[in-house]
């Protein structure tokens, strides 16, 4: 079983009735599920998983204090802390990891700062935030929101704007371009086979980066980043060339850059398929600035192409 299967049982097992029971004054104020860090948040958890930072646990997501106040946010950490400390066989851990706990009573504010920073969103912060920390904001699932603030939160950021996520990924092609197009023959011309091996990293990374956009998606840390990829309804098909890229042969640098040239394809091809590059020929960095072109919002698509890099 999962960790978010085996959280929300523990939830309705442990803890629904009595908190309904015990807290009905402020159930309609209260969001109560399980995301942000972790690869149980992603469904990404095996046995492995479990040798750290895996308990049975959820939050219970709150408002601010003019809501819920400080003495009842207490009484209700006091009653998740009651809750039994082994469940499936799984122990519960007594130290917070790294960054602090990730269960129990979290101000709703208090989440969102600490994963995005101020909410809404302006433009820039639309534009920096690395990926993997939206992913976070997002993953998992919420069971009960009586307040719908919570559930509205996730929404929106959700909803990446169009913009945006041209903008985006513009910056991703041009690293694409770069790295693969050019850089990685060129570092092999110099016999720089170790700028060789970094130019072929760093043009996986833009690609990934650029198939979790064009999918509408937020690529997960990078740990979990070809995981989730297979997941994806558009280009999961890249796993395998990508992985070649990384850990194929070193010596075969020939075919190496011919599957950079075969990824490059793929990728304009599904890139005209969204009609957001009007170009014919296969250079990467020309469909960048055609994506770039499709943005509507003159100041988006005035800023460097690598504002969102």
């Amino acid at each position: 079983m999962k960790g978010l299967e085996i959280s929300k049982q523990y939830y309705e097992e442990c803890f629904k009735d009595y908190f309904f029971s015990e807290f009905s004054e402020i159930a309609d104020k209260v969001a109560i599920g399980l995301c942000g860090s972790g690869s149980e948040c992603f469904g990404f958890d095996d046995e492995i998983s479990k040798d750290h930072d895996f308990e049975p646990g959820f939050c219970i997501f709150i408002p601010g204090e003019d809501v819920v106040d400080r003495r009842t946010a207490f009484l209700l950490q006091r009653a998740y802390d009651k809750l039994p400390k082994s469940f499936n066989g799984i122990e519960r851990s007594l130290v917070s990891p790294v960054g602090g706990s990730r269960h129990g009573v979290i101000r709703i504010d208090d989440f969102v700062e600490e994963k995005i920073g101020a909410f809404p969103l302006d433009l820039m912060s639309w534009l920096r935030i690395p990926s993997y920390v939206l992913a976070e904001a997002v993953n998992g699932e919420i069971w009960y929101d009586g307040y719908g603030h919570m559930s509205g939160i996730r929404k929106y950021l959700c909803e990446m704007p169009e913009d945006i996520r041209l903008k985006r990924l513009a910056g991703q092609l041009i690293i694409m371009a770069q790295s693969g197009q050019y850089n990685a023959e060129r570092c092999l011309n110099h016999k720089e086979v170790a700028a060789y091996q970094l130019a072929i990293n760093e043009f996986v990374k833009a690609t990934l980066e650029g198939v979790f956009l064009l999918n509408k998606h937020y690529m997960p840390y990078y740990k979990w980043s070809f995981r989730a990829l297979k997941d994806q309804n558009i280009l999961s098909e890249l796993y395998d060339p990508l992985e070649y890229l990384l850990l194929g042969d070193r010596e075969d640098t020939n075919g190496k850059l011919f599957t950079i040239g075969e990824v490059c394809h793929a990728v304009q091809d599904e890139l005209r398929r969204q009609g957001i590059t009007s170009m014919e020929c296969d250079d990467m960095e020309k469909h960048a600035y055609s994506v770039n072109d499709c943005i509507k919002d003159g100041n988006i698509r005035s800023l460097s192409i690598f504002a969102a890099v």
